[in-house]
Order: C-alpha cells, then structure tokens, then sequence
C-alpha cells in the first residue's frame, strides 16, 4: 500500500470520528475502537476497550465540545497496520459566553481488516 492510498485510508477515518464527535455520538465514536484499543488522553489515563473509551469521550461531550478537526502531519505502515500523527482542533463555551479553541497532536494506529474495514487500535494526544 502506498503513502496516498494509506493518507486515503487515514482521512476517511479521521473524517468518520469527526462525524461522531461533532455530533456528540460518544457510542459512535467508540464503534470506531479494536474491541482491545488502548486511549491514552492528556490525562494521564489510560482506557482499553470501547466501552471505556465511550465513557471517556460522553464526559468530554457533555462539556459541549465541538468542531473537531484533523490536520494529517504524517503516514506510514505496512498497509494492514497503518500510523498517523495529525494536528487536532476543537472548539468550546468559554465562560461568559465566548468560544475557546484547544489544539494538540495526536499519534494513531489503525487495523485494516480483511474485509476493508478500519479500527482505532491505539490513540494517544496531548
């Protein structure tokens, strides 16, 4: 597999998580996780499975996040195992009323399954 067709295969990914976040579908977003994903957020924490990974990400949706979006920086793998690191942004309420933007990087692995599939088996960000 080459570097675009991986970019190709990362972007829709990137493009199916945004959806479910932006939409505020924790459930969503953790359908798109290995049955035994590793998340490892900027709190230190670290989250296997799904569900804990549901559960993670409803917390964070409560708090009326928004607007996410992805900023691929780098590809590479094998085709079946494929690695991402992209520059991610998200929008908030700030106190009294305004919008704050957070950004950070973020490191993903993703499983290609035989039957063209994709799942998150690692994440991490800052």
């Amino acid at each position: 597999m080459t570097e675009t067709e991986m970019r190709a295969v990362v972007e829709a990914a990137y493009a199916r998580w945004n959806s479910a976040f932006n939409r505020g579908d924790a459930a969503g977003i953790a359908a798109l996780y290995a049955p035994q994903a590793c998340f490892l957020p900027a709190t230190h924490d670290v989250h296997v499975g799904p569900d804990a990974i549901r559960q993670f990400f409803a917390g964070v949706l409560a708090g009326g996040l928004t607007g996410h979006a992805n900023e691929i920086l780098a590809v590479g793998g094998d085709g079946r195992l494929i690695h991402s690191a992209t520059r991610w942004s998200v929008r908030g309420r700030a106190e009294g009323g305004g919008e704050t933007v957070s950004s950070g990087c973020a490191l993903h692995v993703l499983e290609r399954l035989d039957d063209g599939s994709v799942r998150i088996v690692a994440h991490s960000f800052n």
